[in-house]
């Protein structure tokens, strides 16, 4: 592990929670999820982080493969137990994906002072240009599933491939100066454990303020998406408590829980 993150993640270990109960450093690999998911297989290997600094074989939703150059991003994933919180673990499993949302756009706006918006259900957006994604991979358990919750967030400017360059930006593009990434690295993996926290205490209408805060399109955004009698059209009217996006079609509310929605 290069000796500056080393550093900064000494300093930030009560911050942590226990985050990082193990760190697993890779100047290459394939894919940070695929460590991790190794990892939880292997046994009781909660809050353990998978940190690289280039990916091979990384991937987004839907198994896009996810761009991951060396030295121009973070691509981190963590081995989580949400089915350990205190009140109602389903919902808490359920709610993941967009308590780390919040947890990043928190962390990017405190190490940075850029703010982000966050699009449903896992990307981070300036200006409609994705900044960051998230990707959660479950692994089923004797007991209870182990969640990969793994992310990547553009930093430093990159020459992206051709479908990606009008949809795509960075850190630094945005900001015109020069980000430490092992400063946003380790808090981004300090706001991701305190809103895991307050996953695990229950504390859901935080949370879901928070995200609806940071969410703007979430509200009157026309989408469109392909449903099981074929391709609908609608507009946004929230989210429930359950992070279902809700649209409204005609007269009545669809409520969104997976698949492909393209913002018009």
């Amino acid at each position: 592990m290069p000796p500056d993150l080393a550093d900064a993640l000494a300093h930030a270990r009560e911050r942590l929670l226990g985050l990082g109960s193990s760190i697993h450093y890779f100047p290459t690999i394939g894919s940070t999820n695929d460590v991790a998911l190794t990892l939880a297989a292997q046994g009781d290997r909660d809050l353990a982080v998978v940190i690289a600094d280039e990916q091979t074989a990384g991937r987004g939703r839907r198994g896009r493969a996810w761009f991951s150059p060396p030295g121009s991003g973070l691509y981190v994933s963590i081995v989580l137990t949400p089915g350990h919180a205190r009140v109602d673990p389903e919902r808490a499993t359920t709610l993941l994906t967009l308590a780390v949302g919040v947890a990043l756009a928190e962390a990017i706006e405190a190490s940075t002072a850029l703010r982000v918006d966050i699009k449903w259900p896992n990307d981070l957006l300036v200006s409609r240009r994705k900044l960051a994604g998230i990707l959660a991979e479950a692994l089923p358990a004797r007991r209870v599933t182990h969640v990969v919750l793994g992310y990547g967030i553009n930093v430093n400017p990159m020459a992206y491939p051709p479908e990606l360059r009008d949809r795509a930006t960075s850190l630094e593009t945005e900001l015109g100066r020069p980000i430490d990434r092992f400063a946003v690295c380790v808090e981004t993996l300090t706001a991701v454990a305190r809103r895991y926290h307050d996953l695990l205490e229950g504390r859901f209408d935080a949370i879901l303020d928070a995200w609806r805060s940071r969410a703007p399109g979430s509200r009157g955004a026309r989408v469109e998406w392909q449903g099981a009698a074929g391709p609908s059209a609608g507009v946004t009217a929230g989210i429930d408590d359950r992070g279902a996006l809700l649209v409204r079609v005609d007269d009545r509310i669809e409520r969104l829980v997976a698949g492909e929605v393209t913002w018009l």
